[in-house]
């Protein structure tokens, strides 16, 4: 029987892929990181910067991909995601014969470290040191102490909702999205209707928010700049990331 990805199509898999195109920058770096040999991975994306020394072909952006470029690299394994990539490139590459792993987009931690596992463990039959530790530090949850509006764009405004995975790292430091019962994940609230929160959590992607760039729009809110990475990407950056927000959260705690 195929091995199937996350939303369950089948993924032909003779034995460990050898050549890796990877459409999802999250998944570049857990591939690379103490999992796979890292000439395994022969293309990714532009916004694949991790590890910062990586050097394979470019392929475009996650949204849109070469898709003629990734052809030419002639992989026996791409990595996709269903919110990062458009699934008419993911029904090109699989028409064209290019087996496609899609990986779902995860709701909690937990969820993401265990769809990791699974394509680690399927394609490569391995588990990395890292996947391990992020479960490990992962594992518990702070009780509630602040609510939080958290933008993650703006020029529209674009806010976390429910069932995302950036919301559950912050559920797990005890502080609470006040946009988690809206019916959408990524809600395009006015900005008058994010003022009811005790915090304004400012990444600096995918919207790069800045002291001078934020703040300013929540007057009464207290403001916390994060790295998006340790906030949004799932995989190696899982290891420091609880260190790191906890550190930012810390002096804002009560």
């Amino acid at each position: 029987m195929l091995p199937v990805d996350d939303l369950g199509e089948p993924v032909p898999l003779p034995g460990p892929p050898r050549r890796v195109v990877s459409l999802v920058p999250s998944l570049t770096e857990a591939l690379v990181t103490e999992a796979v040999d890292p000439a395994v991975l022969i293309g990714a994306t532009d916004y694949c910067t991790h590890p910062p020394d990586l050097d394979v072909t470019r392929v475009g952006g996650s949204k849109y991909p070469e898709v003629d470029r990734v052809l030419a690299l002639r992989p026996d394994l791409v990595l996709a995601n269903s919110e990062e990539n458009r699934p008419e490139d993911v029904e090109r590459l699989r028409a064209d014969g290019i087996p496609v792993w899609v990986t779902a987009a995860p709701a909690t931690v937990p969820a993401a470290l265990g769809s990791l596992r699974r394509l680690l463990g399927t394609a490569w039959d391995v588990e990395p040191g890292w996947l391990v530790e992020a479960e490990r530090l992962w594992r518990d949850v702070t009780p509630p102490w602040a609510r939080a509006v958290i933008p993650v764009w703006r020029k529209p405004w674009v806010v976390l909702g429910r069932d995302t995975f950036a919301g559950d790292v912050l559920l797990r430091l005890g502080v609470l999205n006040t946009f988690a019962t809206h019916p959408d994940r990524y809600p395009r609230p006015e900005l008058p209707g994010m003022q009811d929160a005790d915090l304004v959590v400012l990444p600096d992607e995918p919207y790069l928010f800045t002291p001078d760039d934020g703040p300013q729009f929540f007057p009464d809110l207290r403001p916390v700049h994060v790295s998006g990475r340790h906030l949004t990407w799932y995989g190696p950056s899982l290891v420091p990331a609880r260190a790191a927000l906890e550190a930012a959260l810390e002096p804002l705690k009560p």
